[in-house]
């Protein structure tokens, strides 16, 4: 099994980090920094608290004013580079947020960005001041660093994950749109993943203004066509009608005025029962009407019992290309009902359905049952 992501703050992580900040400020006490670094209950903290645990008792042994603490960082950060040196940025976070110390923390977290992300840490800055905020990475989306760019988009993203959700653009995005205009062509991959996942976070809350930017972008250049295409990536999940034409997906026979899209379509699931932690094989088939050729979604979905006894839809994509009129899509997919990080099994009736450019096509029905040994 995998170590915990926590763990890259074992072993010597700790001790060679207060070497090289005594190599930069002599007064830097190694052995009281360490020391309460791992004091306490610092074996059962997660990673987040880890980190901030690192920060307080980096702030306990740096110079007292804020100014001359981070210029003891200055003089290493070049050496302090990847995920776990979140606590430069984390630093900045919890000791400089006091008015006058703005100008120079918003410098600091463009210059640590470059080096690990100050993603989180820029997050309580567009708590306090949104509007300050949202000019000042206006500004950051022009650096020549793309790092700084991703900043700009990823910082202000509503829903950023493992970070603090920004309320005010949840309710009103508008403030990051002339921001995700400045990047859309941006050359970076990075940054335009970052574009790409702030337009999906807004979709969740405004999909009428996400639709409306991806019919004004898409055609534009291939890099904000891709942005466009893995922005809507939710609204295409829920076959939202503004989309799916964008992107060349066939409509239903009403909405097309024609024929059914699909010919036939079925479904099976064997066995009919499993146990939590087993498997069930689907097969499914589907032929589309005769004619002209045609971009389809295929999914299947499974209403999961939730731990209430209600159930919950999530699909599961099975193919996405063009099919020539008449054709027939088939195959066999294994879906595991092993517990995960992010789902738990429960007991009870399944439904399965299978899906067609955002229309359920076929059902069957699975029953889960507890695990064996439990």
């Amino acid at each position: 099994m995998a170590e915990p992501l926590k763990a890259i703050y074992d072993g010597l992580f700790i001790e060679r980090f207060a070497e090289l900040a005594k190599s930069a400020w002599t007064p830097f006490d190694e052995a009281a920094f360490a020391r309460r670094v791992k004091d306490g209950d610092w074996e059962r903290l997660e990673l987040k608290a880890r980190m901030r645990k690192i920060t307080v008792a980096l702030g306990e042994a740096l110079p007292r004013p804020y100014e001359e603490a981070l210029d003891v960082l200055y003089r290493i950060d070049e050496r302090c580079t990847g995920f776990p040196y979140l606590f430069f940025p984390d630093f900045v976070e919890v000791y400089g947020m006091a008015p006058e110390h703005w100008e120079r923390s918003l410098e600091a977290l463009a210059r640590f960005t470059t080096r690990s992300t100050s993603e989180f840490a820029v997050r309580p800055f567009l708590l306090t001041d949104p509007e300050r905020m949202a000019g000042r990475m206006l500004a950051w989306a022009e650096h020549p660093n793309e790092h700084v760019r991703r900043l700009s988009s990823e910082g202000i993203r509503p829903r950023l994950p493992w970070g603090q959700a920004l309320p005010m653009f949840k309710r009103d995005p508008s403030p990051i749109i002339p921001i995700l205009e400045k990047l859309k062509r941006d050359p970076s991959l990075y940054v335009r993943k970052s574009v790409a996942n702030n337009l999906n976070d807004i979709a969740k809350d405004h999909p009428g203004l996400v639709a409306e930017l991806a019919a004004s972008w898409i055609g534009e250049d291939g890099r904000t066509d891709w942005i466009v295409r893995h922005g809507c990536r939710t609204l295409i999940k829920k076959a939202d009608s503004r989309v799916m034409g964008l992107f060349g997906y066939t409509e239903h026979g009403e909405e097309a005025g024609g024929g059914p899209l699909v010919a036939s379509a079925s479904l099976e699931v064997a066995p009919a029962g499993v146990p939590i932690g087993g498997e069930a094989t689907i097969r499914y088939r589907v032929r589309l009407r005769d004619g002209e050729r045609a971009k389809l979604r295929i999914e299947y979905g499974i209403d999961f019992v939730k731990s209430g006894g209600k159930t919950s839809l999530k699909k599961f994509l099975l193919s996405d290309r063009e099919y020539a009129g008449g054709a027939e899509a088939e195959s066999v997919r294994v879906h595991r009902f092993a517990d995960l990080t992010t789902r738990r099994h429960y007991p009870g009736a399944h439904r399965v359905t299978l899906w067609v450019n955002g229309r359920e096509v076929a059902a069957a029905e699975l029953n889960v049952a507890e695990a064996a040994d439990s």
